[in-house]
């Protein structure tokens, strides 16, 4: 019979490559800043730091807003596309939770039909 401390032991060594890459990995990440701050040439020009759109000088002002349209454009594309994340992990176990998690895909399914429909009707998915 295992103790509590062998247990503890084994979990740490199953899991220590992983905390080892991560820790690897953000060391890296902020080594490349650090090194990139301190070694990047340092020389402001008025041309330099002048205002660049698209290889022509700016006719309005930088800042202006999107359309409300476009985020709700967005969050809807965020939305159905997690619907289609939660679709995967149902069809692989599908054949273990059979005709109820069936049913259940399908009132899942149904309310983003619905709820389809009703932001097609309201335009929101109307881009000019």
């Amino acid at each position: 019979m295992m103790m509590e401390s062998d247990l503890l032991l084994d979990y740490l060594t199953k899991f220590f490559p992983i905390l080892l890459f991560i820790f690897v990995a953000l060391a890296f990440g902020v080594a490349c800043l650090v090194v990139s701050y301190f070694v990047q040439p340092r020389y402001p020009e008025p041309e330099k730091l002048s205002v660049y759109e698209c290889g022509s000088e700016p006719f309005s002002d930088a800042r202006m807003p999107f359309p409300v349209r476009y985020y709700v454009f967005a969050m809807l594309f965020v939305i159905f596309d997690i619907e289609v994340i939660f679709l995967y992990p149902w069809a692989v176990v599908f054949r273990d939770i059979g005709i109820i998690g069936l049913v259940e895909m399908l009132v899942f399914i149904g309310l983003f039909v619905v709820a389809y429909v009703y932001a097609w009707r309201k335009g929101a998915l109307e881009w000019d």
